[in-house]
């Protein structure tokens, strides 16, 4: 069977204009600012009071929908990808009634009444899950329809937590289409790999029943999570995506990534994409030979540490869920391996290979915080963006995506960037998404991070969703307790 080719043609994001300065925050809790600037970035989002999950992500919709003048009607497949809806009977739907309305109020057709709707939950991969599945539908797809794959999250953590540096907020939506006019996606090639990890990440509902909790429809969704193990959790997972993706390429993986053009990661925060990279890059030269092997033993000289050892801790596979079982939540993963990559990492080849690959974006990036499955697309967009301001010749380069979700999953996703895709980038208007913006007080902060509300707010809606009402009837004969009613100011 031929598949067609398949990929992205365009982007678009929606960030909530509240921000909260790093630097503000580390006086204000009394955080090491230059390790917190270096490991996580510059600042966060946070979502308003009048703003939810669906509101940002039908906002994004709205902005793809526009920007690249995009015909309702060919809309065949609208996936939502995220792990902090509120509804847990409907999904994208929500997000198609909202676009449908305010398409109609401005004298446009809905989108296509027999468009599928699914929305994908599996912590930060669930957009790269809905992305995947959309590629599909057009693989198989006889018509001329396109789909509209959006990534929505809002991060929200206990005031205190290690995590609370790496909030974040916001919304990117995907346009994929049959010859696609930004980036093919090879389908086929596409690595995958998931293992159950226990307490990676999770986000239990009896915690609401045992709290018995309200914030007045500001929902909260803290998710317990353990530190040293979840980072465990996304290097050994993507090791083994990358490591299924190259099976099915079969490719020396260490002559791929010294080709690739940029490399995009899930970003929970700044420095751990960069991590896994070079940890990646490290194991791909313990696969290769002649060359590889030479430069690799160079480090371990370095390093003072035996090349065998290492090959030989590479070439296992480390049971995860037994260090639950064992309570032994902080043990290193790979501990000779990540040894090498701090010698590694003063070499000129990390800047190379490492640094000069994974910068497309990653300053802007830094201003994001971490936006769950929104990362990677948010990264991606700023990342493409940037090559066009800065006139890269990326046509017929490739480029490397990884997915990642607690839980325990990841997804490797190798594609190429096409002829022309220039056009397309300059649509993406990444940069523009972050404004308006106004950084919040200490007591704003808190006050939106506990209470959903606080006073002060200047920002004004405009060409945006916001929630209008919340339902609270519970009559026989008509019942909406809980239900966001939406509206578009346009």
């Amino acid at each position: 069977m031929s598949i067609p080719r398949v990929g992205i043609s365009g982007l678009a994001a929606y960030l909530p204009p509240y921000r909260v300065d790093l630097k503000d925050w580390c006086a204000w809790t009394q955080s090491p600012w230059e390790k917190t600037r270096k490991v996580v970035g510059h600042g966060f989002r946070m979502r308003g009071p009048d703003q939810s999950m669906y509101t940002m992500a039908a906002t994004s919709a709205m902005r793809l929908i526009e920007q690249y003048e995009i015909d309702p009607r060919r809309i065949g497949y609208l996936a939502l990808g995220t792990e902090s809806s509120t509804d847990n009977s409907a999904g994208a739907v929500i997000v198609k009634g909202m676009l449908d309305e305010a398409l109609r109020a401005q004298g446009l057709p809905p989108i296509n009444r027999y468009c599928e709707v699914p929305e994908v939950k599996h912590a930060c991969l669930g957009g790269v899950y809905a992305m995947k599945g959309a590629l599909r539908y057009l693989a198989l797809e006889p018509e001329d329809q396109c789909a509209i794959v959006i990534s929505a999250d809002i991060a929200e953590y206990e005031r205190g937590s290690s995590g609370e540096s790496t909030q974040g907020a916001a919304a990117v939506s995907m346009l994929l289409e049959k010859d696609p006019q930004l980036l093919e996606v090879a389908l086929t090639q596409i690595g995958s790999a998931s293992a159950y990890r226990g307490l990676d990440f999770r986000k239990p509902m009896l915690r609401h029943i045992i709290r018995k909790d309200s914030l007045n429809g500001h929902h909260q969704d803290h998710p317990i999570f353990n530190g040293k193990y979840s980072t465990s959790c996304y290097l050994d997972q993507t090791l083994h995506a990358l490591s299924d993706m190259f099976r099915k390429m079969q490719k020396s993986a260490a002559h791929y990534y010294r080709d690739l053009e940029a490399v995009f990661m899930h970003r929970p925060y700044h420095r751990i994409p960069l991590t896994s990279f070079a940890l990646s890059y490290l194991f791909a030269l313990s696969q290769d030979s002649g060359a590889s092997q030479a430069e690799l033993e160079r480090y371990c000289q370095a390093a003072d540490i035996n090349l065998a050892a290492v090959v030989d801790e590479m070439n296992a596979a480390p049971e995860l869920f037994a260090l639950v079982q064992s309570g032994n939540l902080n043990a290193v993963v790979y501990p000779l391996s990540m040894e090498l990559l701090r010698t590694f990492r003063r070499s000129a080849a990390f800047k190379e290979i490492v640094a000069n690959k994974t910068g497309l974006g990653s300053e802007l990036m830094k201003e994001v915080g971490n936006a769950y499955s929104a990362a990677l697309p948010a990264w991606m967009a700023a990342g493409l963006e940037q090559a066009l301001q800065e006139g890269r010749p990326l046509a017929g380069r490739n480029i490397l995506a990884t997915g990642y979700g607690s839980g325990d999953a990841a997804e490797a996703i190798p594609m190429r960037v096409v002829e022309g895709w220039e056009q397309a980038a300059s649509k993406i208007r990444m940069a523009q998404a972050f404004e308006p913006v106004q950084d919040l007080t200490r007591e704003q902060y808190q006050n939106l991070h506990d209470g959903g509300y606080c006073d002060g707010l200047a920002a004004t809606p405009n060409r945006e969703f916001v929630i209008d009402a919340i339902g609270s009837s519970v009559q026989r004969g008509y019942a909406d307790q809980g239900i966001e009613y939406y509206r578009y100011v346009s």
